[in-house]
């Protein structure tokens, strides 16, 4: 009884600590890294002095299989895919995709009430299945859509929340780092995750759509016309699929790939960030300082994930050995809603922690822990668990105050935007995502069809 009372204590304080840590502003690697070796101190110093077995570390030098844990991180094959496809990212950010693609986009369907807002959804898509880097999105679209929006009289809140959420839709469709390291984490299929998440991807961007053009149906001083349109042309109908040809032709290189079982995840993610290589050359973007540069920023991007890595996996070492994987267990067993309000929970859980976390932390330190119970005790289909969990982390992107896309969308609009109004722009997407979630729970299939077609 001693053991279980100290161990529930250790394990308590371990997270409350972490979340403590980082509202003080202390790094994320080093409030993992810190607070797992700290609670391993505190825990061996409590447990020795008690005289009890807790079958936890048996010794100080036990930590120190925290050494080949890290090892098997740094040789996953998997998680090579990571830096290829930051790189793939980075790359179109630099070669001036995004602009020709608004140009083009805004000529054709600018002419329209709520046309830019529709313009941009689509972009949105069509970036977030070619590059799958939010933060490159975000500010993409903030930089190049947002001044011509408000010079034509959109409302601030209706464009805000166009750019955040459509520049998030990288997290979610595929290619996607976040599914990447779920798939890691629960030893699952990537190209099954991938299959899983298109649909609800491209699901919630038309709902995005719809959401939009019902808005500005009902009231067209969200988003008015143009004053002055030129006629629409065969020639710049012409453009316009032009613009489109490249990003869709990388997305059904890089995910085409993959599903049609010719390359692996990472072999496609080379294929990828050759693709956007080309891209870049092609539109005489390709120089020694762009690629230095998108190098730099890779070898950072994927230093800090793997940092991360580290220190979550030092974190998880520490907690499983005080048992926190069956307090956690027994805790969501006790829930009285059945299966349904075990999963239920979880999901509101992840909501709520994604307003003050970030989405790989609760990747890493949440998922491992809720994920057997799901998919083993009470036997969900984990690509269905994993894509629903998904959807709902990827709200920690627009709900403040952590909200990354937010950051990227007001460090990048102009001076009128305010942080209020970015905020109230947002509500209705927010809502969108969450009835995406409720879709997925009551329908499954949306999520489990494709990967059951190509693998059964």
């Amino acid at each position: 009884m001693f053991d279980l009372a100290v161990n529930e204590l250790l394990v308590s304080g371990m997270l409350l600590s972490f979340i403590a840590l980082l509202f003080l502003g202390v790094p994320v690697v080093w409030s993992l890294a810190g607070v797992s070796f700290g609670t391993a101190l505190i825990a061996l110093g409590l447990h020795h002095y008690a005289g009890a077995d807790t079958h936890f570390l048996d010794s100080w030098r036990d930590y120190s299989i925290i050494v080949p844990r890290i090892w098997s991180i740094v040789e996953n094959g998997v998680l090579v895919a990571l830096p290829l496809f930051v790189f793939m990212g980075l790359m179109l950010d630099q070669s001036g995709l995004a602009e020709t693609l608004m140009r083009e986009f805004a000529a054709t369907l600018g002419r329209f009430s709520g046309g830019l807002a529709v313009a941009v959804i689509l972009i949105g898509i069509l970036l977030a299945a070619s590059t799958g880097i939010v933060g490159a999105s975000v500010v993409l679209l903030t930089t190049v859509a947002m001044p011509i929006m408000l010079e034509q009289g959109y409302d601030r809140r209706l464009a805000a929340g166009v750019i955040a959420s459509a520049g998030t839709l990288g997290i979610l469709i595929p290619p996607s780092i976040m599914l990447i390291i779920m798939a890691d984490q629960l030893a699952l299929s990537v190209g099954e995750l991938f299959m899983g998440a298109l649909v609800p991807g491209i699901l919630l961007g038309l709902s995005y759509l719809v959401y939009v053009v019902a808005a500005v149906s009902l009231n067209p001083a969200l988003a008015p016309r143009p004053a002055n349109v030129t006629p629409l042309t065969a020639q710049g109908l012409l453009r316009t699929f032009l613009a489109v040809m490249p990003p869709l032709g990388l997305m059904v290189a890089v995910l085409g790939s993959i599903f049609a079982g010719i390359a692996t995840p990472t072999e496609a993610a080379g294929i990828g960030a050759l693709g956007a290589t080309l891209l870049a050359f092609a539109n005489g973007r390709l120089s020694l300082t762009v690629l230095y540069e998108v190098a730099r920023r890779t070898t950072l991007t994927t230093s800090f994930i793997f940092g991360i890595f580290i220190g979550a996996t030092a974190f998880a070492l520490v907690m499983r050995a005080l048992g926190g994987d069956d307090i956690i267990a027994a805790g969501l067993h006790s829930i009285p809603f059945g299966s349904t309000g075990v999963v239920v929970t979880i999901l509101i859980f992840a909501f709520i922690a994604g307003f003050f976390l970030d989405w790989l932390e609760i990747t890493l330190i949440f998922l491992p822990l809720v994920g057997p119970v799901v998919i083993g005790d009470l036997g969900y289909d984990p690509i269905w668990f994993v894509i629903l969990f998904s959807v709902a982390l990827q709200t920690s992107f627009i709900t403040p105050p952590v909200g990354f896309s937010l950051f990227y969308l007001k460090g990048a609009a102009p001076s009128e935007v305010t942080t209020p109004e970015i905020y109230k722009g947002i509500i209705p997407f927010v809502i969108i995502q969450l009835l995406i979630v409720v879709l997925i729970i009551s329908r499954p299939e949306v999520v489990t069809w494709l990967p059951q077609l190509v693998y059964d």
